[in-house]
């Protein structure tokens, strides 16, 4: 079945998301305070990237700005070339909870992007019905969440995120509350699934060895304020293999140590 065209019109010479001199500050009755301060990087037809850094460098923040859910203070943040100024169907956002609710069967919580902007008919709910499959959820579409694993649980918030056919996914630490197996066995899945769909991805994750295994660039991020510090890019050698296997090829260990040396300066200077 051919599956709908994204709403995210690709042209190679126009990045997916950019960020342009981003800073962003929180506001409160008592105080402001500055969270990201020129904030600049750019993410190509897919690309797969991954912030990293310490606890209140601004990953979460640049990703709501790119969400549209934030406006940054000064800056711009471009979506295919066009400010972003609200949410769009263009950018899927998954979190580190499934968000399920509780008391729709998995096929309708699977369908609610598609339901919210009333484009579910026979078509819609067949071609969930192949994505959950290929997510090995085959028959198990009236069920309810209550009735599946945390890993389960995720891939269907996966099959949620993917329905309304995006062309950019936000990962905001998606695998972090799953035990290390399931976790294994979902980079996988979702670095495979997003490469087959051509999809370009940016993930939070706080797991450097799982950064370097999914992503083909890694940022990282210094605070006080979030600022960017260093980007690394990944070798052909392990960005091209599974990211299970990843972890085994030559160089893996030796750009961990690297990456984590920045990120322990960061700490240390910061």
């Amino acid at each position: 079945m051919t599956e709908e065209r994204s709403c995210l019109i690709s042209d190679a010479t126009v990045p997916v998301v950019e960020l342009k001199q981003v800073t962003h500050v929180y506001v409160t009755d008592r105080e402001a305070s500055l969270a990201v301060e020129d904030i600049d990087f750019a993410v190509g037809t897919g690309e797969f990237i991954s912030l990293v850094g310490p606890s209140g460098c601004g990953k979460t923040t640049i990703l709501s700005m790119i969400a549209g859910l934030l406006r940054p203070a000064a800056g711009q943040v471009l979506l295919q070339g066009q400010p972003v100024n609200g949410p769009s169907p263009e950018v899927g956002y998954m979190l580190q909870q499934d968000y399920l609710f509780p008391w729709r069967t998995i096929m309708d919580n699977a369908l609610l992007g598609l339901e919210l902007g009333n484009r579910v008919d026979e078509a819609s709910r067949e071609r969930i019905r192949l994505l959950l499959e290929g997510m090995g959820l085959g028959g198990k579409e009236h069920l309810h969440p209550s009735q599946l694993s945390g890993g389960m649980r995720q891939r269907v918030a996966l099959v949620r995120t993917l329905a309304t056919n995006p062309g950019l996914l936000l990962l905001d630490e998606p695998f972090s509350a799953l035990d290390y197996q399931t976790k294994l066995q979902l980079e996988d899945l979702i670095a495979e699934t997003l490469r087959e769909r051509g999809k370009t991805a940016i993930l939070v994750t706080h797991d450097l060895a799982e950064a370097i295994a999914v992503s083909d660039r890694i940022i990282v991020l210094g605070r006080n304020p979030g600022h960017i510090r260093r980007t690394f890019a990944i070798p052909d050698a392990i960005r091209e293999v599974q990211p299970f296997y990843a972890r085994e090829q030559p160089g893996f260990n030796e750009l961990f140590h690297e990456i984590w040396g920045e990120l322990e300066a960061s700490g240390a200077k910061e």
